[in-house]
């Protein structure tokens, strides 16, 4: 099972689309569960990070493989994510997958995490972000599988 925690809601219908299809084009995969966390935009920086803690934390099992997504970590290619995800689910039956708020992953989520990914050093819309995840996700049980599709 694929779980994909992230802070904020998708606002644009041409977003949500794109999850919907791959939503759908998982579904062939595994089971996916996105969970949409509050945005606390409105207070200070380090109460928001806090409150997305807090939040988070409600939706991580001691059993789940969580994977960061920041800028700090490590990137990686199509082929080793694919690799990445195969192995991980050789010993986990879920991968639970985090996309911190405006101002990132509070520090006491990423000392849980077991492995760091980033997907560029370039910031990113948190909504596209989110598709652009589906996307390397879909890709890499097409990868795992030999099917068409990465080139």
């Amino acid at each position: 099972m694929i779980k994909i925690i992230c802070v904020g809601k998708i606002k644009e219908e041409y977003f949500r689309n794109a999850i919907k299809e791959y939503e759908k084009r998982l579904s062939k995969y595994t089971k996916l569960e996105i969970i949409e966390c509050s945005d606390y935009g409105t207070l200070d920086v380090s109460t928001i990070l806090e409150k997305e803690k807090d939040e988070i934390l409600k939706y991580i099992s001691d059993r789940d493989y969580l994977i960061t997504l920041e800028i700090e970590g490590k990137e990686m290619d199509s082929v080793s994510f694919s690799k990445k995800l195969e192995q991980t689910f050789l010993t986990n039956s879920t991968i639970t997958f985090i996309i911190g708020g405006s101002y990132g992953i509070h520090e006491d989520i990423k000392g849980r995490a077991d492995f760091h990914l980033s997907f560029s050093q370039m910031t990113l819309p948190h909504q596209l972000f989110r598709v652009i995840l589906l996307e390397q996700i879909y890709r890499s049980f097409k990868i795992m599988n030999n099917e068409s599709y990465h080139k």
